[in-house]
């Protein structure tokens, strides 16, 4: 089960009719990327707020993801540097009587949408065309069924087309099926349809200032707060902030990790690239420092990030395509990582690395080129802990890195590699969930050989499945819980203690390959 913090769509109002918004702020199960665009809205484009949730959420479920929570955060303010933040406002556009008797009666369309510039693609317009109306007046107001006309919302490369719509039931049509407007009707006296204006571009009524954001990075260590939505979650293994590399919230993240027995899945800044060669390069990103330099806190206004060993960090950017408008863009990796974790854990276990060839990413034409590296420079990058994503002819692009953030730390050695890791979370979460039977038995002898015994047959069942180095099952895991692991200041205080030992299976960071030539051999 993986968890996806961050924002959505902040217009979308729901499904429709009726519309149901969207559980801001709370923990919501999706078992789809269908049950995303119903309840969250999908896909969007916004020059004030990528929509790193939408495609992180796409591509896990693109890559073997198949369970997930989604933690939707609203954009609410504009948040510009050195000035007042502004209030986010809906886009609207208007189709009004333009012959002067009935000034301003019509339809008012409110976008779900977020909209830009023409140049970026992100313009809406609503359109209405080839009217048949008798032509109601305020002494005749109802309109009749042969009164009808084509409507047409154009957003991007998305086009809503209703044709012939009962100009009756314009309203209620439109809010039923549309996935990019919500409409009212605006008339005291139902217009004459033949002067209604036959086209609007939806504007802000309140223009995003210049140079502003909608992510406010102080509302992600809120969601990992005690006793809030996700922290009644019983049960999940993976957590996805995407996109979102500041410190306080990777800090929260880890921490809220550890105390959930789950594992992190860090992306890099958007700024970091593979060397100095990649930051000097055209189409380097703004402000470019080489990972390593973030990695140890030597890069000019990037700090480095913090360290646990409930967490990997996975690099570079992947290039992908907005969904929306078409345009070539650069995606952090988490999405991808998350749901190659899913398919691994599936495919193979949650012992086998979510690394190697076989983790191959869909949805992707590749790393970003300041992301490309060689073998020698990935053999850099390996022992600190930055787990690199490869693209290679004929293959792909896949992960080529297991390493946890704590790798290079000599204290955390047993916790080097994330598979060992997550396998160690596993049988944590595992036995806690499975021997809840055992409160408020009494805390003696008996109650211990049968703890030891059933948490016996767990390993052994992993053992048989190979998830243990060792040929026998005393070689692969030990488990102990009696007077000695119980003392009686535990038994007074309610506790009952069982020591759990495995023989983790490291992975094959590198095959070393040697190569003896035959000499001196006599022909034949």
């Amino acid at each position: 089960m993986t968890v996806f913090v961050g924002y959505t769509n902040p217009f979308y109002l729901g499904p429709g009719p009726g519309d149901s918004p969207p559980p801001w702020g709370k923990a919501t199960e999706i078992t789809s990327f269908s049950d995303y665009v119903t309840t969250f809205g999908g896909f969007f484009t916004n020059p004030w707020l990528p929509d790193l949730v939408g495609q992180a959420v796409f591509q896990f479920f693109q890559n073997g993801g198949s369970d997930a929570y989604v933690v939707a955060l609203q954009a609410t303010e504009y948040l510009p540097a050195g000035t007042t933040p502004v209030e986010v406002a809906a886009p609207t556009a208007s189709l009004t009587d333009t012959s002067g008797a009935e000034t301003g009666d019509g339809f008012t369309f409110t976008a779900l949408q977020p909209v830009g510039s023409a140049s970026e693609g992100l313009t809406m317009t609503a359109s209405i065309s080839n009217i048949t109306t008798s032509s109601p007046t305020a002494a005749n107001p109802t309109p009749t069924a042969g009164d009808t006309a084509d409507l047409t919302i154009v957003y991007g490369t998305a086009v809503e087309t209703y044709r012939r719509l009962q100009i009756a039931s314009l309203v209620s049509t439109v809010n039923t099926q549309s996935r990019l407007v919500r409409v009212a009707a605006t008339a005291t006296a139902l217009p004459s349809y033949a002067n209604i204006s036959q086209t609007a571009t939806f504007a802000y009524p309140t223009a995003p200032p210049a140079g502003s954001t909608l992510i406010n990075s102080t509302a992600f260590p809120a969601v990992f707060e005690a006793n809030d939505s996700l922290d009644k979650v019983s049960v999940f293994n993976l957590l996805a902030i995407p996109g979102i590399t500041d410190t306080s919230s990777l800090a929260a993240a880890l921490a809220f990790c550890e105390a959930k027995r789950a594992f992190f899945i860090m992306d890099p800044p958007a700024n970091a690239v593979a060397d100095t060669l990649a930051a000097a390069a055209p189409g380097a990103p703004a402000g470019a420092a080489t990972i390593a330099d973030i990695w140890n806190g030597a890069a000019t206004g990037t700090p480095a990030p913090p360290k646990s060993q409930n967490g990997a960090l996975y690099f570079p950017y992947l290039n992908g395509t907005d969904r929306v408008t078409g345009a070539a863009i650069t995606i952090p990796p988490s999405g991808f990582v998350a749901g190659i974790f899913a398919k691994e854990d599936s495919n193979r276990g949650v012992w086998k690395s979510p690394a190697g060839l076989e983790t191959t990413i869909l949805g992707t034409t590749g790393v970003v080129p300041s992301g490309a590296m060689t073998d020698p420079q990935q053999g850099e990058l390996n022992p600190l802990g930055i787990n690199c994503i490869r693209t290679f002819p004929g293959i792909g692009s896949v992960v080529f890195g297991a390493r946890t953030l704590v790798s290079a730390n000599p204290a955390y050695q047993q916790w080097k590699y994330v598979a060992v890791r997550r396998m160690a979370l596993f049988i944590e979460q595992s036995l806690y969930s499975s021997l809840l039977w055992a409160i408020f038995e009494p805390n003696d002898t008996p109650l211990w050989n049968t703890l030891r015994l059933e948490v016996s047959a767990f390993m052994l069942g992993l053992f048989r499945q190979g998830a243990f180095a060792g040929t026998t099952a005393d070689q692969a895991f030990q488990v102990q819980c009696d007077a000695t692991t119980t003392s009686a200041t535990d038994i007074a205080a309610g506790r009952v203690n069982i020591l759990v030992s495995f023989a983790p299976l490291s992975p094959a960071e590198f095959v070393v390959i040697q190569i003896a030539q035959l000499a001196g051999q006599g022909s034949s």
